[in-house]
């Protein structure tokens, strides 16, 4: 697709429920759209959309090793509720690894664990559908409903883009989705084991991924700065 392809769809899919953005992206992209779940409440519901609307989507997750045992069970769990195959795909440990390299280098951690394999991945397809929203961070504030992910050379399709957490959560309630029992726990944003604490109340929903750190994003959706010759 080119640039203007992909504003005029992008412009065309806003506002759009978003089963039928997923809809739109499987036409769009048949065998080619696949979706890296993190198994947050948005990726659960995104699973349930594609399997309500019949959308063939490819789905993985990127298995760090260090995923809380609930994340686990989830995994099984949607597998066998929605009769789909979730790949695990792991990347090699980071230089660091045996000093509990989530503290001394938290972004070659998550480089290694989680952006290299996610890159090997994503060169197998031509889009790739998150479940990002706008509401979320100060990174994701501008996220639009198509882009083009300059970080990985790909389209990206974010058909949540728009909802807010009340959004999500009604869906999940009103579907009985399967999701993390750790966001009954005061874990609204649910990362590595190491890497996740709850969240007090009254603060951020993602304060509790890297507490005590600077860092907010482990690197999947952070926007670099991408000449437009390099952009297809």
């Amino acid at each position: 697709m080119t640039r203007v392809e992909r504003t005029e769809w992008g412009e065309a899919l806003e506002g759009l429920p978003p089963g039928e953005i997923l809809v739109a992206a499987a036409e769009r992209f048949p065998g080619r759209l696949t979706f890296a779940t993190g198994f947050g409440a948005e990726g659960c519901v995104l699973i349930d959309l594609a399997a309500r609307h019949s959308v063939k989507l490819d789905l993985f997750t990127l298995d760090t090793g260090h995923l809380f045992p609930q994340t686990y069970a989830l995994w099984k769990a949607l597998e066998t509720r929605y009769g789909v195959s979730i790949r695990g795909v792991r990347g090699l440990p980071p230089a660091s690894e045996g000093a509990r390299p989530w503290e001394r280098d938290p972004e070659g951690c998550c480089e290694a664990r989680k952006v290299v394999p996610l890159r090997a991945e994503l060169g197998h397809f031509s889009a790739w559908v998150t479940a990002i929203r706008r509401d979320q961070t100060a990174d994701r504030a501008n996220a639009k409903v198509v882009e083009w992910d300059g970080k990985f050379g790909l389209v990206k399709v974010n058909p949540l883009v728009a909802w807010t957490a009340a959004h999500v959560a009604a869906y999940v309630q009103a579907h009985d989705v399967p999701t993390n029992p750790l966001h009954a726990q005061g874990y609204p944003s649910i990362g590595c084991e190491p890497c996740t604490t709850a969240v007090r109340p009254g603060e951020d929903p993602r304060a509790g991924r890297w507490r005590n750190s600077t860092k907010t994003e482990c690197g999947l959706h952070l926007r670099p700065n991408v000449s437009p010759h390099t952009e297809s």
